[in-house]
């Protein structure tokens, strides 16, 4: 297990995510580790497990991704393993893994008890440092799951994860914005297939309403709104030439707006 993915909430000013690799590697020197973001909103769990569901496929298998995005630290919630088809999860058990366990029917949390593999002082205030840190790099030398603490089968869940069927409306939410501003929600295509059919879609945010979908960012008039499925296949509301979330007010540190689509 050679690869071992960073997620957190962080930011690059401090150096925290630079501690937590010299955890990982003190243990592992020949691990390789790929930060996968360090910008996540400070304590949104909603756009981290979005985030990470839409990118850990794209690693190997046996890949271990660490997400540290952890506003209850130091409280009494969970530190969790959970594993897989073909991959690791360490961080909080906080619902930032929710709709990874949803996806899969054969996975095994669990509860991290065994402070063997720990460091030998953990802060009230750190645990990507203290225990996620040295739990993947134990793990990248394959260490058992299971000698680390106890299976456990209730985790923390996600309040509407997915999006919600009323008539002739799908409801959805943003779930973050990216560096260029495109508003990414929890709309996938296939979903937004399924409920049109052969039906023409309306697609609300907030004040603004959007006819259709387009199929790339430039198909649009510059400056204005449009819909269009990303690289992930969700469906994002992004402006040509410009940022969505400006256009419409909005703030990834903030609580993120609903995007319904209508069937006519």
């Amino acid at each position: 297990m050679g690869i071992i993915t960073l997620l957190t909430d962080f930011g690059l000013e401090d150096p925290y995510v630079g501690i937590m690799k010299g955890v990982i590697m003190g243990l592992n020197r020949a691990v390789s580790i790929v930060d996968l973001t360090h910008r996540i909103a400070p304590g949104d769990i909603s756009g981290a497990a979005f985030a990470l569901k839409e990118s850990f496929s794209f690693f190997p298998p046996a890949t271990i991704h660490v997400a540290v995005v952890d506003p209850g630290v130091g409280t009494d919630r969970r530190p969790l393993l959970v594993k897989s088809r073909n991959h690791f999860f360490v961080g909080p058990d906080n619902g930032l893994f929710w709709p990874i366990i949803q996806s899969d029917p054969q996975v095994l949390m669990v509860h991290l008890t065994n402070q063997n593999y720990f460091l030998p002082h953990i802060s009230r205030t750190f645990h990507g440092r203290d225990i996620f840190a040295p739990v993947a790099g134990h793990l990248s030398l394959g260490i058992d799951p299971l000698t680390m603490g106890e299976r456990f089968m209730n985790p923390v869940s996600l309040p509407d994860a997915t999006p919600t069927l009323e008539g002739d409306t799908l409801l959805g939410r943003a779930v973050r914005i990216d560096h260029f501003g495109n508003v990414i929600s929890n709309i996938h295509r296939e979903e937004l297939a399924r409920f049109l059919g052969n039906r023409q879609v309306l697609i609300r945010v907030g004040k603004e309403t959007i006819n259709g979908v387009v199929n790339t960012y430039a198909d649009g008039p510059k400056g204005k709104l449009l819909a269009l499925f990303g690289s992930t296949d969700h469906l994002e509301i992004a402006v040509n030439s410009g940022r969505a979330d400006r256009l419409l007010n909005i703030d990834e540190g903030k609580a993120l707006p609903a995007v319904v689509c209508h069937a006519s």
